[in-house]
């Protein structure tokens, strides 16, 4: 059985090439393209280089997309729209609510990525509305903190399922519960679960999920995905209004009666058109393969990586952030002893060392707000785990007791 499994794992690993250039450790910053979203991506630009696409079949492509990103995070596909990123589908679902002067809403600016908090404050300009910034502990969130933040003017709570920095899971479920029992709406940045979390809308009781596709979904920048609750998406007004975004028959530009035509259902009325071809048809694959998997035993497989990779930083000495693992942890492996505030940096000499000699020995990782985040996805193995261990054990030898590094755990 475990011969079995090992064999699976090698079988995933062996579609992504760039696995084989050393440890990449670094799927939270971008992840390896995979093989046959590569591949499919190829005949894509054949075509276009032919004169041979197809536009009917590029529509296709797009739904069938659609309703893969569905089926990954357990809703339908009128509950999914197509985006440029996180920042465009939090803008765009902040831009279709009705806001009124002296609405708030609920974040935590010190641990959210920009993506969710620009977007915010540019509604804040435009409508007055407040942000009202929860303060973490020791990088990390409770549900009794954010919900002692709301308030009768708060409209949306923001906040990300796993943080890029320090890379903490956050109990969603719960929050999602409270915020729906006080007419609050919750909107959630998956951008560093989708792909690797087992993820249910309907069990974070989300009202809104943004996600991109060059992380997690191990494919292309520019493309990310909106959800929307149905009986939420029905009730509102995007921002634009595209032929995409209205119920339409015929070709995809007969005009139709701009003044009177009907918004399309749930979310598709949030696509603007024409779509990101190129993107979608190098995700799907990717898309269908976690799915073969099974999205339990992916986060079962990528998470017990993690963990194990955090004991053995641990036994050696050096501090992981948030300590042993436990129900906070996800993918993501912070070593450090503190967070910082610049997003790509270290003051920490120790950690910068650390650093460099890991880059130098062909590790792919990065720094993030003060620490050196590892973090890890499918195509990953436990030789990756060993190799990088042995050189962090290699540079402590010679390294770590002079700097004073272990006795910071």
């Amino acid at each position: 059985m475990i011969q079995n499994e090992s064999a699976r794992w090698d079988a995933v690993r062996s579609r992504f090439p760039g696995a084989d250039a050393g440890p990449y450790l670094d799927v939270s910053g971008r992840s390896l393209l995979f093989e046959d979203g590569r591949a499919a991506l190829n005949a894509h630009l054949d075509a276009l280089s032919a004169g041979a696409v197809d536009k009917a079949a590029l529509f296709d492509a797009v739904e069938h997309a659609r309703a893969l990103f569905a089926a990954l995070i357990r809703c339908t596909a009128d509950e999914v729209s197509f985006t440029r990123n996180v920042t465009d589908g939090i803008a765009a679902f902040g831009a279709s609510l009705e806001w009124k002067p002296g609405d708030s809403v609920v974040l935590c600016e010190a641990l959210e990525h920009p993506a969710n908090v620009y977007p915010w404050f540019g509604l804040s300009r435009k409508f007055g509305i407040r942000i009202k910034s929860v303060e973490p502990e020791r990088g990390a969130l409770s549900v009794a903190r954010i919900v002692d933040a709301i308030d009768d003017t708060t409209r949306v709570v923001a906040i990300s399922a796993v943080s890029f920095a320090p890379g903490f899971t956050f109990p969603l479920a719960g929050l999602g519960a409270e915020c729906r029992r006080r007419g609050v709406l919750l909107l959630v940045d998956a951008a560093q679960a989708i792909g690797i979390a087992s993820i249910d809308a309907r069990q974070w009781n989300a009202d809104a999920i943004v996600a991109s596709t060059q992380k997690g979904l191990m494919a292309l920048y520019g493309l990310g995905f909106l959800y929307i609750r149905r009986e939420l998406a029905d009730t509102l007004e995007p921002a634009y209004l595209s032929r995409f975004g209205v119920e339409h028959e015929g070709h995809e530009a007969h005009l139709g009666d701009p003044a009177s035509d009907a918004y399309a259902a749930g979310a598709r009325r949030f696509d603007v058109g024409n779509y990101n071809y190129p993107g979608i048809v190098t995700v799907a694959p990717a898309i269908r393969m976690l799915l073969e998997l099974g999205q339990e035993t992916v986060q079962h497989y990528v998470h017990g990586l993690a963990r194990r990779f955090a004991d053995h930083i641990l036994d050696l000495g050096l501090p992981v952030f948030g300590g042993r693992p436990g129900s906070h942890s996800s993918q993501i492996v912070t070593v450090g002893a503190d967070l910082g505030a610049a997003h790509d940096s270290t003051g920490d000499h120790d950690m910068l060392s650390l650093y460099e000699h890991l880059r130098a020995n062909g590790v792919r990782l990065s720094i993030r707000r003060n620490l050196l985040r590892f973090s890890f996805h499918v195509y990953n193995n436990e030789r990756d785990v060993d190799t990088v261990i042995g050189l962090v054990a290699e540079w402590v030898k010679h390294h770590g007791a002079d700097a004073g590094v272990l006795t910071r755990v």
